[in-house]
């Protein structure tokens, strides 16, 4: 709420009655409102825009044929997916037009609980970057795997006092909705009238309506054309992912028209390092989205207006008196690049690079993983009758496929199969000892020696390793529990390469440079074990994500997600 003073203030800057703080002079305004764009001066005071003229200014900055936009926003992020703390991930997306980003930490919330999420809205602080929360509603997302933390009701209570907190994330666990379990039905109570944002993939029919009448109001799971327009035509916002796990932009594109485009936002949800370094953030799925025919105007409204009008975020997403000073400046509209950023009325990127200073934060507690005691036999499969339920992936996509496969078997026990590409997957509890490890199989790796092994394994963030040997694997996952987290290429009991996230297991507080850096080092030792995938990391962290359809492994189990329960490996 501004104060009095600062309103009174405000006015008077307004009427030319007083000296503004910077005017932004010679540019075009995109404006989001009207729809269209106009040769416009921008006058700022006290980081808020209050005109489009003004008798003097203190500073005056030139921006000759250039475009003025809004700040963009980022509708859903797990920012723990780019695997830096919030000040690295500020410099890395602020300088690509990002201003604005509403994340759910229910990564981190998987591992530390309510003092995860509290650790990420006290990072945020000093940052040029509004950083807005969501708190998780699923923690742990099912029964069927062992999360770090449990956030019930009371804690969420708590934690909707916090300032930065504006509504409930993504409801992952649909049937739990459908089926009406309290606990997650006083969750979504809890809420009253914030929003509660959606994650129901294919559901579709009288249970997507069911879902829908919990007050639930956005779905960014669409990966069809037609499932986006039953969720549109049922009332709900799409909101178009385009990640580095799963891409979606370019499917969904075409259901955009100019009546419905205002119910449309763009999402990053998990981005990795070298994705945003290398092509951007929101201003990539804008250029993306204007190169395969989108109105430039609409494009920016997907942007930034769509979403702040969408979380009631009532001053930001447009460049017009009374709303913050959140400017993104482009070199044009048919291919769009970001030259300057303005955060609150002050320049803090420039060509491509943060120039704002920022305070370091204090450094998060390192714990140690609980993990019991492994050795080769923990990874030891008995074969069972008929064919094993085995996980297939989908190159580009979270979900996998059912399949049904024969193994190769010995002895009685399953092997590791490169010639038919069937590997075993474990998951490996790491939260409390408890001894789980979930045991299954999995095609599309082509692996053909070593193991890969990660401690970023949606959404609990147990241990998860693939590999062509028992030793190999217990291997992998040694190497992990000494960094305390992180990433692992290994072969003959040796690490070829490793990136250590000591932060919960999932965050470096390293540069995003030099953790897209490692990251790369280890994919190119995957590869160099026959790895075919263009990020095995990321598709092995999803495969123990037990809400994304079909067929995935978590500590407890295999998970026959469409029938939610768990299922032998063998049918």
């Amino acid at each position: 709420m501004v104060q009095k003073e600062s309103m009174e203030e405000l006015i008077a800057a307004a009427r030319g009655e007083i000296e503004v703080d910077l005017l932004l002079l010679g540019g075009s305004v995109a404006n989001l409102i009207s729809g269209g764009v106009r040769r416009a001066d921008v006058a700022v005071h006290k980081g808020m825009i209050v005109g489009f003229s003004c008798s003097s200014a203190r500073e005056t900055v030139h921006l000759d044929d250039l475009i003025l936009a809004p700040g963009f926003i980022d509708g859903h992020v797990h920012i723990e997916s780019s695997m830096v703390t919030v000040p690295e991930y500020a410099r890395a997306v602020v300088p690509h037009g990002t201003t604005t980003v509403i994340a759910d930490p229910h990564e981190i919330a998987n591992v530390w609980g309510e003092k995860g999420v509290r650790y990420i809205l006290h990072s945020a602080r000093d940052v040029p970057l509004n950083v807005f929360v969501m708190l998780p509603s699923c923690v742990p997302a099912t029964d069927m795997e062992t999360a770090g933390a449990l956030l019930g009701p009371d804690s969420l209570a708590g934690l909707l006092r916090e300032e930065g907190v504006i509504g409930l994330a993504e409801v992952m666990n649909y049937p739990g909705v459908i089926f009406r379990d309290p606990q997650l039905m006083d969750k979504i109570r809890l809420a009253g009238g914030r929003l509660v944002d959606g994650h129901a993939p294919r559901l579709s029919g009288q249970d997507l309506s069911a879902y829908i009448c919990a007050g639930i109001r956005s779905d960014h799971e669409c990966t069809t054309l037609a499932e986006a327009d039953e969720k549109l035509f049922s009332g709900m916002f799409i909101m178009l992912r385009e990640g580095s796990a799963a891409s979606n932009l370019s499917e969904l594109l075409p259901l955009i028209t100019p009546e419905n485009s205002r119910h449309f936002l763009f999402v990053s949800d998990d981005r990795h390092p070298r994705d945003i370094l290398l092509e951007g953030h929101i201003d990539f799925m804008l250029r993306r989205a204007i190169r395969e025919g989108l109105d430039p105007i609409v494009a920016l409204q997907i942007s930034s207006l769509n979403a702040a009008r969408y979380f009631g975020l009532a001053d930001l997403g447009a460049i017009a008196p009374g709303y913050r000073a959140d400017i993104a400046v482009l070199d044009g509209l048919e291919e769009p690049r970001v030259v300057q950023v303005f955060k609150d009325g002050r320049l803090v990127a420039r060509d491509g690079d943060l120039i704002a200073r920022m305070n370091k934060p204090a450094r998060a507690l390192h714990k140690p993983m609980q993990i019991a005691a492994l050795s080769r036999r923990s990874f030891e499969i008995r074969a069972g009758k008929g064919p094993a339920r085995t996980i297939g992936i989908v190159p580009g996509q979270i979900i996998t496929r059912s399949l049904s496969l024969f193994p190769r078997i010995r002895d009685g026990v399953v092997l590791s199969d490169t010639d038919q590409d069937i590997l075993k997957l474990a998951v490996i509890e790491r939260h409390r000892a408890t001894g789980n490890v979930g045991l299954g199989l999995v095609q599309g790796f082509r692996l053909m020696k070593g193991a890969l092994a990660t401690s970023v394994a949606h959404d609990s963030h147990n241990i998860v390793v693939v590999g062509t040997g028992d030793e190999e694997m217990l291997a992998a996952v040694s190497a992990i529990k000494g960094m305390n987290g992180g990433l692992v290429a290994v072969e003959g009991g040796r690490a070829l390469a490793s990136l250590p996230l000591p932060v919960a297991g999932l965050l470096s507080e390293s540069h995003m440079q030099e953790v897209a850096e490692g990251i790369d080092e280890c994919i190119d030792a995957a590869k160099g074990l026959g790895c075919c995938l263009k990020d095995p990391f990321m598709a092995l962290s999803f495969l123990s994500l037990p809400v994304i359809p079909e067929l995935k492994l978590t500590d407890r189990g295999l998970v026959d997600v469409p029938a939610f329960r768990l299922v032998p490996l063998f049918e």
